[in-house]
């Protein structure tokens, strides 16, 4: 077994910075009474003898508050009021259950990057999971354990770094769990499908501080219900999922810019090389936005486009010619390592995309093919809107493609991700500074998105992937349409959340 001792970064306990005039504390920190109004001193002097030697408990004048709060969606963002930072997976259970007996709502937290509406119902005590890092390869088994506060970037520089790569999200700066409990899409499930397709194992703090091992062979029903609607059952501290030998030195990446004359033959093109589905699987990822570049033009938003592959630029060029002959206004290009798509790419840790602070409203949708007339429409309303409204320049329409050969191989009902027959993901991201004037404007654009895409293919029902949704969507359009899957994850719920303390994350209930 080859161990990886990735550095945590244990503060001091912080005791220090939570004491201060309190009521006297709990006999054993372990209170029977509800205490809405608890603060985060009491918090501390209670819980934190309770924790791990590196945990920290603090309130909002802490120094730290800001990292451990901050989110990339400010728009109907959790309330905190104590942060519990915990040093090993066993403190978790002990936050739980310290949580329950003192009737506190409790909220688990790696990267901050959750979308959903849901979470403005939430007020009261964040699980702050950012130092558990720990990574353990283990190339008997071709297998490794993560730690629940794992992220994209981190893993990929890791696996690469000793010889492997496996499935992740696309963003390097999102945590590895909040994609992967809906599924997990990103540049590897061509090869290998979703990170929920690969995970063997999950280690979760149930809803009542109980901790257990969920696989095929232990409490295999839940393990159904993790892989695509996790967020509603349990905390993560940690899991093991499949990894494999890499299979290139590096890869082509392309970036055009287009302008919207060329709007149409480039959504032919794009079909075509999707092909229902068939998108060769080393053309691992095509992807794009309408966004505004005020170099280009302030008023017209610019078409840009990106393709990785796994491999040379001579294997990639076939792809690629159709895409050159469109007269692009400009290209970039080049071979890099697989660590570094993501920063070509425009998803890297420190691209604009993982900034956090902004009011980000979203609208998703699933499609098989492009409507080629419906996607002029989603442009024509981006020109009108940030036209109109230019505090909303900042925004953009995504549109993902990857290769889904990975995806496909898995059987449907295998898991509780429901649409593996969705072969492009969509959605708008209205980004504006936190502005309650403008959220209205902002809903009614992605909203009307939204319906275009869906109007635009009218012989299937519309679906989100969940961790696009806002929550402005119906359960079945998140969680799928066949009655079975929400009878199944409910059934579920009451076994293992009955009193729904897992209930901000699109719950099911």
């Amino acid at each position: 077994m080859v161990k990886i001792s990735v550095p945590w970064s244990f503060g001091l306990a912080a005791l220090a910075s939570v004491v201060g005039a309190a009521p006297a504390p709990c006999p054993d920190g372990l209170c029977l009474t509800t205490r809405a109004s608890i603060t985060p001193q009491q918090v501390g002097l209670e819980l934190g003898p309770l924790l791990s030697p590196g945990s920290s408990v603090f309130g909002p004048s802490d120094p730290r508050w800001a990292n451990a709060t901050a989110r990339y969606q400010e728009y109907a963002a959790p309330d905190f009021t104590v942060a519990v930072q915990v040093a090993h997976e066993s403190d978790v259970a002990v936050v739980v259950k310290y949580a329950n007996r003192n009737s506190l709502p409790f909220y688990a937290v790696n990267r901050g990057h959750a979308l959903p509406i849901s979470q403005a119902r939430f007020k009261g005590l964040v699980v702050d999971m950012q130092i558990l890092t720990g990574i353990d390869i283990h190339p008997s088994s071709g297998s490794a354990i993560f730690q629940g506060g794992t992220y994209d970037q981190q893993v990929m520089d890791t696996l690469w770094e000793h010889g492997y790569e496996g499935t992740t999200g696309s963003c390097g700066c999102v945590g590895m769990l909040g994609p992967g409990l809906g599924g997990g899409h990103g540049r590897m499930e061509g090869f290998y499908g979703m990170i929920s397709d690969n995970i063997r194992w999950f280690n979760v703090v149930l809803a009542n501080g109980d901790t257990i091992r969920v696989s095929n062979t232990s409490h295999a029903d839940l393990f159904w219900g993790m892989r695509g609607a996790g967020h509603n059952f349990g905390i993560v501290t940690s899991f093991e999922m499949n990894i494999y030998p890499r299979q290139v030195d590096s890869w082509y990446y392309k970036n055009y810019v287009f302008t919207q004359d060329q709007l149409e033959p480039l959504f032919e093109q794009l079909n075509e090389l999707n092909g229902n589905g068939t998108q060769p699987v080393k053309l691992a990822v095509q992807y794009g936005l309408y966004t505004l570049d005020p170099t280009v033009s302030a008023t017209e938003a610019i078409i840009w486009w990106t393709f990785a592959y796994a491999g040379t630029q001579s294997e990639a060029q076939p792809y690629l010619t159709p895409f050159d002959e469109l007269n692009p206004l400009s290209t970039i290009n080049g071979n890099v390592p697989f660590p570094q798509v993501p920063d070509v790419q425009g998803t890297g840790v420190h691209n604009t995309t993982c900034g956090k602070g902004l009011s980000r409203i979203t609208g998703p949708a699933g499609l098989q093919v492009y409507n080629i007339t419906t996607q002029r429409q989603i442009y024509d309303l981006f020109n009108q809107n940030i036209n109109a409204h230019p505090e909303l320049n900042a925004s953009g329409v995504v549109m993902e493609g990857y290769s889904v050969a990975g995806v496909r191989r898995v059987e449907s009902d295998s898991s509780a991700y429901p649409f593996r027959d969705d072969y492009l993901l969509v959605q708008s991201t209205i980004t504006y500074e936190p502005n309650p004037l403008l959220d209205p404007i902002a809903i009614e654009w992605a909203e009307n998105n939204r319906r275009l895409w869906n109007e635009g293919q009218p012989t299937r029902q519309p679906r989100a992937y969940v961790n696009y949704a806002s929550g402005r969507e119906t359960l079945e359009e998140i969680y799928g349409h066949e009655p079975w899957r929400l009878r199944r994850l409910r059934k579920l719920k009451a076994k293992y959340d009955p009193e729904g303390r897992f209930s901000y994350y699109n719950p099911i209930v």
